[in-house]
């Protein structure tokens, strides 16, 4: 009985796995990420990866996130209970399946296409207000973007960036793959009207994009 309640108790916690990895898969995450980050979560490790970060800047994620800590810790109490003295009662038995039918049944009903447009549909309208009330950090833009860099240039005074705007300088590098985020001038940030501002002697251009096409842009601005 001991190996039945073991095998149930399994396929209790991988049907948990299955379940949490849908649901953050409904919140925008890949399947690979969220299994790893579900793994990691409910084993207690591997949770220190930069891809963390998506779970950390997330307050729904962070909800089913404190779930699977909490039940990691209780399942490996149970399984090493359950070893260790070779339990052998029927009712324990009996009650795991009931749970073990019921966890099943739900990871039938999550998998069904018309619950997850349901749950899509609802988790978008909570999105959207997450985003009001938490801004996306930039941080987890560069960890989405692989492939982007934030990368910060001075304006020297003589440089010949002087006197020349946004747009000049996009127009010039029209195939690069960056923008110009924002301008920094002493204690003042500008980023309303960006496109036409001028530039002048110490302020900070914030880029962010292909950094190799950034180094360029600057590169060909400053010969």
């Amino acid at each position: 009985m001991a190996l039945l309640f073991l095998l149930i108790y399994f396929a209790i916690i991988m049907t948990v796995i299955e379940i949490h990895v849908i649901l953050f898969q409904l919140t925008g995450l890949k399947k690979k990420v969220s299994r790893f980050q579900v793994i990691s979560m409910m084993t207690g490790t591997g949770f220190t990866t930069g891809e963390s970060e998506f779970i950390l800047s997330h307050p729904f994620r962070r909800k089913l996130g404190i779930f699977l800590i909490l039940f990691g810790a209780f399942s490996l109490a149970v399984i090493i209970s359950s070893v260790s003295s070779l339990l052998e009662d029927e009712l324990r038995t009996s009650n795991m399946i009931y749970i073990a039918v019921f966890l099943i049944g739900i990871l039938c009903i999550l998998k069904l296409p018309i619950i997850q447009k349901y749950l899509l549909a609802r988790l978008e309208h909570n999105q959207e207000e997450v985003e009001t009330s938490y801004p996306l950090p930039i941080r987890e833009v560069t960890l989405k973007e692989l492939d982007g860099q934030l990368v910060e240039y001075q304006i020297k005074a003589d440089s010949p960036l002087i006197n020349n705007t946004v747009t000049q300088i996009m127009d010039n590098h029209v195939s690069s793959d960056f923008v110009i985020l924002m301008i920094k001038r002493g204690d003042v940030r500008i980023r309303k009207n960006l496109a036409e501002e001028q530039f002048q002697s110490g302020d900070r251009l914030y880029f962010f994009g292909h950094k190799p096409d950034i180094e360029e842009a600057i590169k060909n601005e400053i010969e």
